[in-house]
């Protein structure tokens, strides 16, 4: 199950068709759906996390906590609409653009890519725009 829950104004257009693609890139790394929990907020509630959390005092766009089991994800994902805004514009991207690189970001993450090295990071991005591509590919 996949749940989209709102801590700012912003609301997605149609969960149902982000819903059905976030399964499909899951059923693509050969991976189960449990129950994953989008959160989106403003800087400052994903700043409150970063810090409490994770001892991390600055600005992110995206924070995930991860409850897979096996191959069953789930988790919460916390993504500032703030930061997209920003990171869209600063990479010169669609804000609907950015949003999905960063709401499949958390997924990938929970399928065990990582982004810490400059290889893992690569192999992130390219994942990342694989999946993007996805989103318009109605089964």
């Amino acid at each position: 199950m996949i749940s989209f829950n709102y801590e700012t104004d912003f609301q997605l257009d149609n969960e149902q068709a982000f819903e059905n693609w976030i399964s499909r890139v899951i059923e693509s790394e050969n991976k189960e759906l449990g129950e994953i929990s989008y959160i989106f907020c403003d800087d400052e509630y994903l700043h409150k996390i970063n810090v409490e959390y994770l001892n991390h005092d600055d600005l992110t766009d995206i924070i995930s906590f991860d409850y897979s089991e096996g191959k069953i994800l789930q988790g919460d994902i916390f993504i500032s609409i703030e930061r997209v805004r920003d990171n869209a514009s600063d990479f010169n991207v669609s804000f609907e653009e950015e949003l999905k690189r960063v709401i499949i970001h958390g997924v990938l993450h929970y399928c065990g890519y990582k982004d810490k090295s400059e290889q893992d990071e690569q192999l992130m991005r390219t994942k990342e725009d694989e999946k993007v591509l996805m989103f318009h590919v109605e089964h």
